[in-house]
């Protein structure tokens, strides 16, 4: 595998991942963008609305007929939250020429077609196309009402709107129905104008072999457009509050929720990981092995970390009974672990844990892409084995530290109504 970035231009990026075991080209453009609720639905409308048409080709079955001809080729869009950072970006994905009937110039198609959907979109007159925007728009509702109506997610949803209150990172990436209804075409369009002009751009090309074309079609595109970048912080730890904060809400639900947030001023991120796994986040951890199987004080109980917030989170199914016996038993466990009761087969069993989930990084060329813009987000260019000998090098007296550097900071409750 061969690894390389060029700078372009102003905040743009372009990563070259080669590895000749692959038969496809895949190219991944990443705006980025401080997330904000008043401008989360239009962006994520604005970008996801260039993979439904382009002006050349300018309804989605006329666009989904030519990728299909195309050997199938592929181009998404997509939307993620890291920090108070929002990421919009479009991708493709074909294969090589080299596997082509009669030598079809299939690379060069797929990456005309990427690049007509980012710099020639379906618009005129300062607005989208009307089919295409209402098809996009519909969809984000659909997600937003799908996102609400899964409840494990809402609460997650919900908890980090309270720990992060303040910061951009308690809205969601989508925004909300309110915000998402009140998009139009036009305001759309001049989000999306408004991403290309000042966004900070990531271009990700992972391919069994170099293709210089496809860099230097990106440079004189961009070349034309009057860029004025901004900039983005993806690390930004944020203050834990002074007193814990609790909110709840009643649903019409059989299993209550409960997420508690928790924070930190280390900066030990791989400390604070290997707490994580061994408090809560595997089959063999601290919090499944006691509170769920031990106790059985709830359905499930699983720790994830926030490392661009220097947070935790326990996310708990729970019977209205149980919610403070879980919540005390979920601190102990905490305090088992400051306390230094960790065993060698504890660490052990984290360390592969992080090895199994590092083992399958190349093995598709989106985990490439994933695997190294992560790597940028995170100040740290690395392979998955130099991240896994940092785990390795993790001590019981690091993780010790970690956890008695965290502190409860917020929880929500979802009831059940009685």
């Amino acid at each position: 595998m061969k690894y390389n970035r060029t700078e372009l231009s102003g905040n743009i990026g372009f990563t070259s991942v080669i590895d000749e075991k692959f038969k496809t080209a895949n190219i991944t453009v990443r705006f980025m963008t401080k997330l904000s609720k008043e401008n989360a639905s239009a962006n994520v409308i604005g970008t996801d609305v260039l993979t439904y048409s382009t002006r050349n080709l300018p309804t989605l079955s006329k666009l989904n007929e030519e990728l299909s001809a195309l050997y199938g080729a592929s181009l998404a869009s997509f939307s993620v939250k890291k920090g108070d950072v929002q990421i919009l970006g479009v991708t493709s994905s074909c294969i090589l020429n080299r596997y082509a009937i009669d030598g079809e110039d299939v690379e060069g198609k797929v990456l005309s077609i990427l690049m007509d959907s980012i710099f020639n979109p379906n618009a005129d007159d300062g607005k989208f196309d009307e089919e295409s925007f209402n098809i996009t728009k519909r969809e984000l509702l659909d997600r937003i009402d799908a996102e609400i109506n899964n409840k494990r997610g809402y609460a997650l949803s919900r908890a980090s709107e309270i720990a992060f209150r303040g910061e951009p990172a308690e809205f969601t990436v989508y925004g909300n129905r309110e915000t998402a209804e009140a998009v139009t075409s036009e305001s759309a369009y001049s989000a999306y104008i408004n991403i290309l002009r000042t966004a900070p751009i990531e271009i990700t090309y992972v391919a069994p072999e170099e293709n210089p074309s496809v860099m230097e079609m990106f440079r004189k595109n961009f070349a034309e457009i009057e860029r004025v970048p901004e900039t983005v912080d993806f690390i930004s730890a944020s203050p834990v509050k002074p007193e814990v904060i609790t909110e709840s809400e009643e649903f019409d639900v059989r299993q209550c929720k409960m997420v508690m947030t928790f924070k930190t001023h280390s900066d030990n991120k791989y400390a604070l990981k290997m707490l994580d796994t061994i408090w809560g986040e595997t089959p063999v951890s601290k919090l499944f092995i006691n509170v769920r199987e031990k106790l059985s004080l709830c359905y499930y109980c699983a720790t994830r970390t926030n490392s661009y917030k220097y947070s935790i989170s326990v996310d708990v199914g729970v019977e209205r009974a149980n919610i403070e016996k879980a919540k005390a038993e979920i601190l102990h466990q905490l305090d088992e672990i400051r306390n230094g009761n960790i065993t060698d087969e504890e660490i052990s069993n984290a360390r592969l844990s992080m090895d199994n989930a590092f083992s399958s990084i190349g093995d598709t060329p989106a985990s490439y892409s994933s695997w190294y813009f992560d790597c940028l987000c995170n100040g740290e260019i690395i392979t998955p084995q130099e991240k896994f000998q940092k785990y390795a090098e993790v001590t019981k007296e690091d993780i010790i530290d970690s956890a008695k550097a965290l502190r409860l900071d917020s929880v929500y409750i979802m009831y059940d109504k009685e």
